[in-house]
């Protein structure tokens, strides 16, 4: 049997925090805002993992009121997700994810992303796409105040 995931996610860029996509921290003067370390890229791949099986969303498991999530690595989340997935006996065929910024360029790090998701999830770089686009300085990406990654994976019952 096979099964698909599909997310979104999207968190606001501010001044005095790190800027961290897929794993990597990239050098930058303005990073992502949130509860955990705000990983848009890892958060979006954990969700889709989680929703190819019908198992919730990150909120269900990651609660941003926590003090247990407060300043979590999103690499942590990332895995227990994809053990939800093993642990129902499905494995990971693949992820095609495209991260949406303005001004924060993706392809100096692209191949840096790939690797890192792929050992975080414990599979091979060939099973993980990154792309990137602009908005073409239209809505809030556009203008350079968030950043969104968009996900998609396909996994499979194991025989």
């Amino acid at each position: 049997m096979i099964r698909v995931g599909h997310s979104w996610d999207t968190h606001k860029l501010v001044e005095g925090r790190d800027l961290i996509l897929g794993g990597v921290k990239i050098e930058s003067k303005i990073g992502l805002l949130g509860h955990s370390d705000a990983d848009v890229v890892l958060h979006a791949v954990a969700e889709c993992l989680l929703g190819s099986l019908a198992l919730g969303d990150l909120g269900s498991f990651y609660p941003d009121n926590s003090d247990k999530t407060l300043g979590m690595d999103s690499k942590i989340i990332l895995k227990e997700c994809y053990q939800r997935v093993l642990d129902k006996g499905y494995h990971l065929n693949n992820i095609d994810l495209i991260i949406y910024s303005e001004n924060i360029k993706i392809n100096p790090v692209r191949e840096k992303i790939r690797e890192s998701i792929a050992k975080i999830l414990n599979v091979s770089v060939d099973l993980i796409s990154v792309k990137a686009t602009t908005y073409e300085k239209m809505s809030f990406i556009g203008r350079g105040e968030a950043i969104a990654c968009e996900s998609l994976c396909l996994v499979e019952k194991n025989d």
